[in-house]
């Protein structure tokens, strides 16, 4: 990590101040005055002003725009880009929360800390999706769509599974919002959901004859993409931070 951005992550400057105080000779790493070009390593201790810089915790998440196009995956004997490809080496240890599939994009969260992968992954966190759909909205989905607000959904066969997946049988929980953003011929809906099992959309929709011709991932709990660009990562705000060790906290983690 590069010296503002650790600055930056573990007290109340920006990036741009804690350049500013490298600048002028505040920043020692050890007993080395510091410079912008600087760079940290793992156990390397961080003064500003002879004052030891504290990190607020011990481990690293960032936000990851993932495009269509791209596995979630270490690696593909298809030889089909990953998601490390865009990445680089510097995240080659960090491990990913849940999945998008190769036609999808979105946020995806990745960490290097496996306790905090898991409890992400394994949580009711509300995740937000985009989706654009192949045809008008009919009145038998729309009563579908009420009822999985309502209660579990039960799927008995494989429409819109991925073609090596034989798993007919699928239970989704209930929706946790859904709404229609637009109204057309190609209608632009958005569905919250509190879990992440395979493809668990493209089959919902699927069984009511709808193909997803778009789907984005907006949101996975207190983690918003908001304008990041498609195949840009961010290091976790500070708020976000803040969220996340509420979020162990309140998990007993």
């Amino acid at each position: 990590m590069r010296l503002n951005q650790f600055i930056a992550h573990h007290c109340r400057f920006s990036r741009r101040q804690a350049d500013k105080l490298i600048e002028s000779g505040r920043v020692k790493v050890g007993h080395t005055l510091a410079n912008t070009h600087t760079k940290l390593l793992p156990h390397d201790k961080v003064f500003v002003d002879g004052r030891l810089l504290r990190p607020t915790q011990e481990y690293t998440a960032i936000i990851y725009h993932k495009p269509k196009g791209e596995l979630v995956s270490k690696s593909d004997d298809r030889h089909r880009r990953v998601i490390y490809d865009s990445l680089g080496a510097r995240f080659g240890g960090f491990s990913y929360v849940g999945r998008l599939d190769y036609a999808s994009e979105g946020l995806l969260i990745l960490s290097d800390s496996k306790q905090i992968v898991h409890a992400l992954s394994s949580s009711n966190l509300a995740r937000v999706y985009n989706l654009k759909l192949s045809k008008p909205l009919n009145s038998k989905l729309l009563d579908s769509i009420e009822q999985v607000l309502q209660s579990a959904f039960v799927i008995s066969n494989t429409k819109g599974a991925h073609a090596k997946n034989r798993q007919k049988n699928l239970t989704l929980q209930p929706f946790v919002d859904f709404q229609v953003l637009r109204d057309s011929h190609f209608p632009r809906v958005r569905v919250t959901l509190s879990e992440g099992k395979n493809r668990e959309l493209r089959r919902f929709f699927a069984q009511f004859g709808y193909e997803i011709l778009d789907l984005r991932r907006i949101s996975y709990g207190f983690c918003s993409l908001n304008s990041l660009p498609c195949r840009k990562w961010r290091y976790f705000s500070k708020e976000e931070y803040k969220k996340l060790r509420e979020f162990l906290h309140s998990s007993s983690l």
